[in-house]
């Protein structure tokens, strides 16, 4: 099989929830192909090994809830004081939410779900957006019950269709800055 190059653009990235799974494994990618990471997570131990595995200088974290705007605007003026710009965003943190019948949630859970999965998701890219240069980079983290549902998940597979929905709508709205926003829906 053919090698392929897979380049990476631009030099810096803000990632939100990425002390732990796929956004410490986009995390690694990037420091690896010599992007420099501002991570957010709730958890600061995942924080503190994210910044033990790349203690090269090329990674910062921030600990905080990503659904709180404030904490996303931090993570994105962090990449931008730290590295001098802003080249890629990940939008990375999510919950799965309650697993049950629809009428055992309660407004509270459902609405829980979507502000992390999507309100932090909008923070994030709003606070990113006037720093995104040509070729700039969003990549939003779906699902694949973005696309199908799944019983007994209702708050979750909701959340991440409206992650498809945010996306294709921002893909729409940024194309005359040359900035792409995709979404990835990764399944087991």
């Amino acid at each position: 099989m053919p090698h392929a190059d897979l380049t990476v653009p631009g030099e810096s990235a803000a990632i939100t929830g990425a002390g732990t799974g796929i956004g410490r494994q986009i995390t690694d990618h990037l420091t690896r192909a010599g992007v420099n990471v501002a991570v957010n997570d709730v958890d600061a131990d995942a924080l503190d090994s994210v910044r033990t595995m790349n203690n090269d200088g090329n990674v910062v974290t921030l600990q905080g809830d990503a659904s709180d705007p404030s904490v996303t605007s931090a993570l994105v003026d962090r990449a931008i004081r730290e590295f001098g710009g802003l080249d890629i965003l990940v939008n990375n943190v999510g919950r799965a939410g309650p697993t049950k019948p629809c009428e055992e949630i309660s407004h509270e859970a459902f609405m829980q779900t979507l502000e992390v999965n999507l309100g932090a998701m909008h923070s994030a890219s709003k606070a990113a957006i006037p720093h995104l240069g040509g070729g700039g980079r969003i990549i939003n983290l779906s699902s694949m019950s973005g696309k199908r549902p799944l019983r007994d998940r209702t708050p979750y597979v909701t959340s991440k269709m409206g992650v498809l929905g945010f996306t294709r709508t921002l893909a729409v709205e940024l194309a005359e800055r040359d900035v792409t926003v995709n979404a990835v829906c990764p399944g087991v």
